[in-house]
């Protein structure tokens, strides 16, 4: 049917968060499923479509990190990851397998929702490429970015994989060649919430992101750090035909 209100999946095994988290959505115009582990979840995908996951990383059985991973093999559906408070290993692992967000428990519930409409908007929008960039080809330096397939390219035609995160990131950068952005413009951007206090999220991206695209990731010169003012793409963008 059209415009329905979007449905979420909730993946928790603590039956009190499931519960409270499906009152709420719905409470607040969602339509909100849950499961209490990965085979319930898999049941769950089998009969229901969803236009988000929210997935616990603490879960017995397959634990949320390789279910996220899983889950990003298979398509692109975007997935809200719940971490231990001051786990910072697990959301950093969660980003790097394909989450396109996290949230540290225990979490107001108000922040989760809006965390929820802020990747639904950036789906609704193409996925996390806004209309100028999809469906094109991009050249930087020695790189093709196809950004419906999601794919990057050198220029001896080898394919290198990026997860959610880096690809967000990377087309946050080509949109926006040689201009200085801030960490907290990146964070804005690339997941639509603000920086907290010591949050690293976008320097621990920044380095993986490195690590695939600069000749020598010690010495970065595509992706250049600006002190005091955040980072920059330092090169040229073009579109292929």
């Amino acid at each position: 049917m059209m415009n329905q209100p979007p449905h979420i999946l909730i993946v928790d095994d603590h039956r009190d968060i499931r519960d409270a988290l499906v009152k709420y959505l719905e409470k607040n115009g969602m339509r909100a499923t849950s499961a209490a582990n990965a085979v319930a979840m898999d049941a769950a995908m089998k009969v229901g479509q969803f236009d988000l996951i929210v997935l616990d990383v603490m879960m017995p059985g397959e634990d949320g990190l390789s279910v996220c991973r899983r889950l990003r093999a298979q398509g692109a559906i975007p997935i809200l990851m719940l971490t231990a408070l001051g786990d910072e290993t697990d959301r950093i692992v969660g980003l790097e397998v394909g989450a396109d967000d996290y949230l540290p428990k225990p979490f107001n519930p108000r922040e989760l929702l809006a965390r929820i409409k802020a990747i639904l908007r950036r789906s609704d929008r193409g996925g996390v490429v806004g209309g100028s960039l999809a469906g094109h080809r991009l050249a930087f330096d020695r790189w093709v970015l196809d950004t419906d397939r999601r794919a990057l390219t050198d220029d001896d035609g080898i394919e290198v994989a990026l997860t959610t995160a880096e690809f967000r990131l990377l087309t946050v950068f080509l949109e926006r060649p040689r201009f200085v952005l801030s960490r907290e413009q990146l964070l804005d951007l690339t997941s639509g919430r603000a920086a907290q206090v010591f949050d690293r999220t976008i320097d621990n991206q920044i380095s993986r992101l490195r690590r695939k695209i600069e000749a020598d990731p010690a010495k970065p010169v595509l992706i250049a750090t600006v002190w005091g003012g955040g980072y920059s793409l330092a090169a040229d963008v073009s579109a292929m035909p």
